[in-house]
């Protein structure tokens, strides 16, 4: 028997033999064990043989011929610390399968395995999943459905018999991607136990649970392979994807506080203070002009920005969505003297210059695809529909990784750039690389490029952006310093895409910027200090023409910037708190620091509410027995004064436990949808 444990989590594992590793028990810490427990054990890779009716872990066979596999321990289990790997076999079926566990010190669960064909024949791989169980407590399940400008919107249901499984098939990770959590019946985001599985995978995945007649329920994750993806000749291995898994018996944050901590724990963590970005796109789109770019420059650094982004625009024949995708040469008749001077005015004002770009994509209107139309990822007699008006290039082709490579590489290299915004703003379709499917090489050769990209500059900082909100997962942010949440700027959908995104991704990792009054995307006008609260809690940034703003406009939004700054490392360093508040119609959410000293909530209203009088914000997180200075932020991002408490104007001492039990009266805000009120404790 082996018993890991971490900070309150515990996976007690049967290693006797003679078949691989079973899970005698996953969750909260059982403490110390003299004895196997009297439960049910679950095989890591069950089939039939072993009296598993459920979907199977490992699906394959080879022409012809059809043997589940049946494994055996082929040498003793090895631990070392909180991490366990086992070597099973089945030589009658011609496969070894190497399982690695790890339980990371922040409580989370994560596992692959690697299959290997030791037969001269063939083996086809379907399927290769990584599961755990989870108790009959479960029996609620939240995942998630998505679109473009709306990712992430949660959908919750009872957990019955049978199988409910989310399958992604789009190439990369969808707009409806996140963990799929199962908890015990009403969990909130402070109450109840939850448990979740996440596959960290920027291609096809499935995440699925499965609870069977005769009771066993699972949680499994794993890449989705199509027919004939993966064939694997004699001595050749797949791995699969490193899966997580983990569970929380304080609600979803308690979920998003081991996750958060784990990413943090990273040794390539960010470890700088992010800087605010100027992003151009929503400022000019492809009108693309020196002067007008210096200009905004000139207003990016007046307001405080860190960082300055040229987005989709600057290269060879770009002047709208339809041509030059793919063609990465600065254009000549934009910038004959080349993108020099902008950088240099950039460094001038202080400013981290970054580019954009979109390397697995090209449109048919381009020179390369005019030069090299067999680059593309498709069947060569029947190109797929385009979208976008572009299609995917075949990064698994050296010549077109090559030359990828070089472009990129020789950009960063000529103009020193500190960033790239890598964008990808289409699903795979049809994706054929020599006949067989090609998602799984291609998502293996991307991340190629990132790594080879970081390895030749590492002082490059990387943004995921997939329309906006795709490719989110712990895959992709292995390579990457950043998660573009969502193309819209539209706060009101900005605080439920945020909300939902931290779920697994922390502030910091979390791209969110300030836009125009009029939502480009929604056409709903906000004020700026709606804006300017949701655009606190993340990485944040600026998206729009601010250079057309009014002189009070731009200092509200520089005192905003500086605000930001100040609370930025309690924002990129703390624990996410949302609060399970009685009115719908108002959110309350915020960060507490590691040592509960400082903390800043947000009371949101969101829409109109059914109650005159609003309920008790309450403050939960703080240590409950310190005392706080409790005070309202004052400026732009807390709403009218004229609505704010009587105990807003002085500030207020209570304790924790009194701030989390009882609480504050809220502003008067019931009657004010896209408002903000924002509160600062500091312990005594």
């Amino acid at each position: 028997m082996i018993v890991l444990s971490a900070e309150g989590v515990g996976l007690v594992l049967d290693v006797a033999g003679p078949r691989p590793p079973r899970v005698l028990h996953w969750g909260a810490c059982p403490g110390p064990l003299t004895d196997l427990p009297p439960a049910p054990a679950q095989d890591l890779v069950p089939s039939q043989g072993d009296g598993w009716y459920g979907r199977p872990a490992l699906a394959g066979h080879r022409d012809g011929a059809w043997r589940p596999p049946r494994f055996t321990l082929a040498e003793p289990v090895a631990v070392d610390g909180r991490r366990v790997e086992a070597r099973a076999t089945d030589p009658g079926a011609g496969l070894d399968l190497r399982t690695e566990i790890e339980l990371t010190g922040q409580g989370v669960l994560r596992m692959r395995h690697e299959v290997v064909n030791t037969a001269t024949s063939p083996y086809t791989l379907d399927r290769l999943a990584c599961l755990m169980p989870v108790p009959a407590e479960a029996a609620e399940v939240l995942d998630f459905t998505g679109r473009w400008a709306r990712e992430r919107h949660p959908q919750r249901a009872p957990l019955r018999r049978g199988v409910w499984s989310r399958e992604n098939r789009r190439g990369r990770t969808g707009f409806d991607a996140g963990p799929l959590v199962v908890g015990t019946p009403g969990f909130g985001f402070r109450t109840g136990e939850v448990w979740a599985v996440h596959v960290a995978w920027s291609g096809d995945h499935v995440q699925h649970v499965e609870r069977l007649p005769e009771g066993d329920g699972v949680l499994a994750g794993a890449e989705l392979l199509a027919p004939g993806e993966v064939r694997l000749g004699e001595g050749e291995s797949y791995r699969t994807p490193w899966v997580y898994f983990a569970t929380s018996d304080a609600g979803l944050d308690g979920l998003s506080r081991r996750l958060h901590a784990m990413l943090r724990a990273r040794g390539g963590h960010p470890g700088s203070p992010r800087p605010v970005t100027m992003n151009t796109w929503e400022a000019v789109y492809f009108d693309h002009r020196e002067d007008r770019l210096l200009a905004l420059a000139d207003a990016a650094a007046e307001v405080g920005a860190e960082r300055f982004v040229v987005d989709d625009g600057w290269f060879r024949h770009r002047r709208d969505d339809r041509a030059g995708l793919g063609d990465w040469y600065v254009d000549e008749t934009v910038w004959p003297d080349g993108l020099h001077a902008l950088v240099r005015r950039v460094r001038e004002h202080g400013m981290q210059f970054g580019l954009w770009f979109e390397p697995e994509m090209a449109n048919p209107d381009s020179d390369l695809v005019r030069a090299h139309p067999d680059w593309l990822l498709a069947d060569p007699g029947r190109l797929p529909r385009p979208r976008r008006h572009q299609h995917t290039l075949d990064l698994a082709r050296p010549k077109v990784y090559a030359y990828l490579l070089e472009r990129i590489g020789a950009l960063v290299g000529e103009y020193g750039v500190d960033y790239v915004k890598w964008d990808h703003n289409r699903d795979l379709a049809e994706a054929v690389h020599d006949g067989i499917p090609g998602t799984h090489a291609q998502t293996e050769a991307v991340y190629r490029l990132l790594d080879d990209l970081r390895g030749r500059f590492p002082h490059l900082e990387i943004e995921s952006c997939s329309s906006g909100g795709g490719r989110a997962d712990l895959g992709v942010l292995e390579r990457t310093d950043r998660i573009w949440a969502s193309d819209t700027m539209d706060p009101f959908e900005r605080q439920r895409i945020q909300r939902w995104t931290g779920l697994l991704i922390p502030y910091e990792l979390m791209g969110t910027h300030v836009g125009s009054e009029r939502a480009h995307i929604t056409g709903r006008v906000t004020g700026l200090g709606f804006r300017a609260a949701t655009a606190l809690f993340g990485h944040a940034g600026i998206e729009a023409d601010i250079t057309a703003w009014t002189t009070e406009e731009r200092a509200a939004l520089a005192e905003w910037v500086a605000l930001h700054k100040r609370l930025r490392p309690l924002l990129h360093g703390g624990e996410v708190v949302r609060v399970d508040h009685p009115d719908p119609a108002a959110w309350v959410h915020g960060v507490v620091s590691p040592d509960r000293g400082h903390a800043v909530f947000a009371y949101v209203q969101l829409e109109t509410s059914a109650s005159e009088r609003p309920a008790r914000m309450r403050l939960p997180g703080l240590d409950p027995d310190a005392e706080y200075a409790v005070a309202a932020v004052p400026g732009v991002v807390s709403g009218p004064p004229g609505r704010w408490p009587d105990w807003a104007s002085g500030g207020v001492r209570l304790g924790g436990r009194a701030l989390a039990v009882i609480g504050l009266a809220a502003p008067l805000l019931s009657d004010s949808p896209g408002t903000a009120f924002l509160v600062e404790a500091v312990r005594l």
